[in-house]
């Protein structure tokens, strides 16, 4: 009887769940059996396993070969553990020493022949191996992707490559870390929308504090081209950043490569996405469109439009910038701090307040089609602005268009590095001591607050999140403090307020 113990890790969520991979030999028939919650394609691991083995010139033992996956309770999924599985059959047999897998976590799904493929979800596992000061055994398909997270990478393109290098008689050397240059910014420029200095205001705004924006406005008034310009007045990620968002990527099989490395993630679903497509799920569970969006922005257009549960599920991780999802296959956790940029319609027509139209909907129509968004998803939204059609005479083609997107990025990251400076986060994500002392005001600017939140009925939320608009608004000006100015302007960028 023999036992041998490799590791590898799950594909479930960026925290990369730790799996046990025990091997035990024993006399009796030869048998094959793999416990621990295996779904179909690690089960069928068992064939590929014996055809590798036996093409790369191996024995295949005729024993009783038990594999055990733990923890138990935690599904399984995927080819990925092929490669320890074959490892562990070998060291238990003594074909190479089985102290030499100690400190590595080993990945890859086996062809046939003995080829090591790639597997998806490699990122995540690499970081939390990294954390764990492993090392890591990819096959060469992984070797880019794996080597931005680690300096302790070995890829093997066959399982007699891995062997050799285990026994020491052909060691792997170790990947060279792949260093990504950040990309250019997005090329949509601001300077393309003419007129808007109210919304392009805004949205220097909301870049500078991290707050959610509504438009609101008839269509062709340019809602859909201004809400594209805001990665474009971003500042890019820092590697960090950029690491989250590639290994959420990763789990979803896309793999991170030198192309858009650094800029900011913008996810635009269709109004018929459904809860799930927004915040995750399925029988994986895998990530949804909010953590595609970390680190980013996540655009909803026609907001009215989306299913009202698919929106109510935005609420919690617009607080708290996480999704716990719970399926019977497993739990994930992903990050999800997004920037939800909106736009709608003023009603159903669409024309409702237009200068050039008229509208034909009725009072009981135009409140019905705004009660699709709810109050409390509507106070999580900082910054709600009307965008009306701009004069014809501006869209002449020899019109300047104003600032260019980089005159503007420059002021949003001045304003970020103030915030980052003072509290360590973005204004939108103020609070408790933080926020009180950030966003302290003189007797004069809690008279004006007083006055409409009495006049607009605001809620306690929505006064906090004028209070964090208006220090963006001082930090976008320079100011230590906020002054009346500064808080009049949040409260003119609440038109749904206003209207309410």
């Amino acid at each position: 009887m023999s036992l041998a113990i490799l590791h590898c890790r799950a594909q479930y969520g960026t925290a990369a769940p730790p799996v046990t991979i025990e091997v035990f030999l024993s006399g009796g028939l030869p048998a094959f059996t793999i416990v621990g919650m295996a779904e179909t394609a690690v089960r069928e691991s068992k064939d590929r396993v014996r055809g590798a083995l036996l093409s790369s010139g191996f024995e295949f033992p005729q024993q009783r070969i038990t594999v055990s996956l733990g923890p138990a309770a935690m599904k399984k999924s995927g080819g990925r553990f092929d490669l320890a599985i074959a490892l562990g059959i070998l060291a238990a047999k003594r074909q190479y020493p089985s102290a030499a897998l100690h400190g590595f976590e080993v990945y890859g799904e086996l062809a046939l022949n003995g080829e090591l493929r790639p597997v998806a979800a490699i990122l995540p596992a690499v970081l939390s191996a990294e954390r764990a000061g492993h090392n890591v055994l990819v096959p060469a398909g992984n070797e880019t992707e794996a080597a931005i997270a680690s300096d302790a990478v070995y890829a093997a393109t066959s399982l007699t490559q891995v062997v050799a290098h285990l026994s020491g008689e052909e060691p792997i050397r170790p990947a060279c870390r792949t260093e990504l240059s950040t990309a250019a910014p997005a090329s949509c420029d601001i300077s393309d929308v003419r007129g808007q200095q109210q919304a392009k205001r805004a949205l220097e705004i909301a870049a500078a504090g991290g707050h959610n924006l509504l438009f609101v406005g008839p269509p062709g008034t340019g809602k859909s081209m201004l809400a594209r310009r805001l990665p474009g007045i971003l500042p890019a990620m820092n590697n960090a950043e950029a690491l989250q968002t590639a290994a959420i990527e990763s789990v979803l099989g896309v793999t991170a490569g030198q192309s858009g490395w650094g800029r900011r993630p913008f996810r635009s679903p269709h109004h018929t996405a459904s809860a799930a497509a927004l915040v995750g799920g399925g029988p994986g569970p895998r990530p949804g469109e909010i953590s595609r969006a970390h680190n980013g922005v996540l655009f909803l257009d026609e907001l009215p439009e989306f299913n009202r549960r698919a929106l109510e599920v935005l609420r919690e991780p617009l607080e708290t910038a996480t999704i716990s999802i719970a399926r019977a296959a497993g739990q994930a956790e992903y990050p999800a701090d997004f920037q939800l940029i909106a736009a709608m319609n003023p009603c159903p027509c669409g024309y409702l307040g237009d200068r050039h139209a008229d509208c034909r909907c009725s009072a009981d129509r135009v409140a019905a089609y705004r009660r699709k968004i709810s109050g409390p998803l509507l106070d999580r939204i900082d910054l709600h602005v009307e965008v009306q059609r701009p004069a014809t005479e501006l869209l002449r083609g020899d019109v300047s268009g104003g600032e260019s997107s980089t005159v503007v990025r420059r002021r949003v990251e001045s304003a970020w590095l103030v915030q980052r400076q003072r509290n360590g986060v973005s204004n939108s994500r103020l609070t408790g001591e933080a926020m009180t002392a950030a966003c302290a005001v003189n007797d004069a600017c809690w008279a004006l607050l007083e006055k409409a939140a009495d006049r607009f009925n605001l809620s306690a939320r929505a006064h906090q999140r004028v209070l964090r608009v208006a220090r963006t608004i001082a930090d976008l000006a320079g100011g230590k403090k906020i002054a009346p100015p500064h808080v009049a302007e949040a409260l003119s960028l609440r038109c749904l307020d206003r209207q309410r």
